[in-house]
């Protein structure tokens, strides 16, 4: 018998891919893409958020209040009072009919501050102004998510792709071009996020040196130093006090990553063979993560009432001066402003627990990550022609609805990854399910507030990342067989074409551009969006 023929070695990877290694075959073109596909998708989330950003000219929804607000502060300091009708006066350029009395705001003043951003040097004159400071937020937290996927997935196409998604999102879009408070808890969440996984990989470098060192100086480390040095802890309760600061459902964030911080020391401790992993995390470093996460971000939250703490005409500002109201007993040395503070906070919670007027476009919790009830923001119609869409009948409508494509597969990838992180145990799973508990999770607790689909905006970037998770396995690798590769490009390449055409055709609806009904009709795909 002759020898059996040598077995043909499976092909690897694609030709797609040799061709692309060819053209990042060279440092600087390495380079150009490792910054270039992030800062392409960034400018195309510009374009889709700063886009006829002014139109309308006109309060949207609940800019009734945090425009308004915004405005006053940066006149009195404190959100003032307005009188009867003065939207319409408002978006007509008659900024100054404001009171000096104050207004009962339940919300924290840093989401009013930024909104004001725009309104600085340009005043409140042009609806544009008073919208561009959350649209470039949402615009930043674009790049920024890129940035966060190439750390957790090493892949500068799965980066794109993240940045891509949330770029194109009509939920995301809408929520920057209307001047509520939720794209700036978004933003602050996101980035403490983000400094959270710089400093994973950082103390657990330091970690591992501080114990080679120990045990080379014959020392056996039971619990393993108590690490100081971490700034991006610090920078963290920055940012999720910040969040806080803006509502406070941002402090969901500073609990869960808090907990977090913990675990992931407890476990890289438990890695390096140190006896006393659980004790040392909780008892040794656990204390020193406190003291560099929740002190910074108390401190922060409170500098954003600085507004209110210097001046004399806020709402509830003197209170405790009032006969009968100032602490007695230990708390008797806090200063009376501060006592008013508290007052108002404890007030403001009780307005809080207690909403529940119905709304009509209010929507279950329950049914947030499958997006039953989107929010209808904006509505207007002409009857003469003068609409713009072609016909006699237009109709305008701004809808914080996300792009079904986006946003149903980002669901199913959360729940799928569940599932994998009890499989597999992946940190990266792990990090996003964390983030995406702790903006999603807490609203449970409250079924029966009137809440709305547009709060999902704060946990969305961890829906995107989950959907990530998906379309990188789904992709495959290198070296996997050619045929394998090449199906999997194809079935991406063929979602994200579906993808940006969908968002073409609800772009109007994410815009105020004007409609013929029967158009207008064909954006609702569940009968609870219209």
């Amino acid at each position: 018998m002759g020898a059996e023929p040598d077995p043909v070695d499976e092909r690897r990877g694609t030709r797609l891919e040799d061709w692309w290694a060819r053209v990042l075959s060279t440092p600087r073109r390495r380079s150009l893409w490792y910054w270039g596909g992030p800062i392409l998708v960034t400018l195309l989330a510009a374009v889709l958020r700063f886009w006829n950003l002014g139109h309308p000219q006109a309060i949207v929804f609940d800019e009734t209040y945090y425009v308004k607000d915004a405005w006053t502060l940066l006149q009195n300091g404190y959100e003032s009072s307005w009188p009867e009708g003065a939207d319409a006066e408002f978006a007509a350029g008659d900024t100054g009919i404001f009171n000096d009395a104050a207004s009962y705001v339940v919300h924290p003043p840093l989401g009013k501050w930024m909104i004001s951003l725009g309104m600085i040097a340009f005043g409140a004159g042009d609806a544009f102004w008073w919208r561009a400071s959350t649209a470039l937020a949402g615009t930043i937290a674009v790049f920024l998510l890129s940035m966060i996927a190439r750390r957790l997935f090493a892949s500068t196409i799965l980066a794109v792709i993240a940045g891509l998604l949330f770029a194109v999102d009509g939920n995301a879009i809408v929520m920057s071009r209307v001047a509520l408070l939720d794209n700036w808890v978004m933003l602050f969440a996101l980035l403490g996020f983000w400094f959270v996984l710089l400093d994973r990989g950082r103390t657990s470098r330091l970690l591992e040196e501080r114990l080679a060192a120990a045990r080379g100086w014959g020392r056996d480390p039971h619990y393993g130093p108590a690490i100081w040095a971490r700034p991006w802890v610090v920078a963290a309760g920055v940012a999720f006090g910040a969040a806080t600061a803006v509502k406070w459902s941002g402090l969901w964030f500073l609990a869960a990553f808090g907990i977090y911080l913990v675990i992931v020391d407890a476990v890289a401790r438990r890695r390096a063979g140190v006896p006393f992993w659980l004790s040392a995390a909780i008892l040794k470093q656990g204390p020193v993560t406190f003291l560099l996460l929740v002190p910074v971000a108390a401190a922060v939250y409170l500098a954003s009432w600085t507004g209110w703490l210097v001046t004399d005409g806020g709402y509830y500002r003197h209170w405790a001066e009032e006969a009968g109201n100032a602490a007695t007993g230990m708390f008797s040395w806090v200063p009376l402003a501060l006592q008013s503070l508290w007052h108002y906070h404890e007030a403001a919670y009780g307005y809080h627990v207690g909403v529940h007027s119905p709304h009509p476009w209010q929507s279950n919790p329950l049914t947030w990550l499958f997006m039953i009830r989107p929010t209808n923001m904006y509505f207007s119609s002409t009857e003469d022609g003068s609409g713009g869409c072609g016909a006699d009948t237009c109709w305008s409508s701004i809808i914080g609805v996300g792009n079904p494509l986006i946003w149903w597969a980002a669901a199913a990838a959360c729940l799928y990854l569940v599932y994998r992180l009890a499989r597999y145990r992946e940190w990266q799973v792990g990090l996003i399910l964390v983030g995406l508990a702790a903006g999603y999770l807490p609203w449970l607790g409250y079924l029966n507030r009137t809440v709305f689909q547009f709060y999902s905006i704060a946990f969305e970037p961890f829906m995107v990342l989950a959907l990530v998770v998906v379309i990188g396995l789904v992709l495959g690798r290198r070296d996997d067989p050619g045929w394998r590769r090449e199906r999997g490009i194809a079935v991406v390449v063929i979602y994200l074409a579906f993808v940006l055409a969908v968002s073409a055709f609800f772009f109007p609806i994410w815009s105020g551009m004007p409609l013929v009904p029967t158009l207008r009709q064909l954006h609702f795909w569940l009968p609870s969006w219209g």
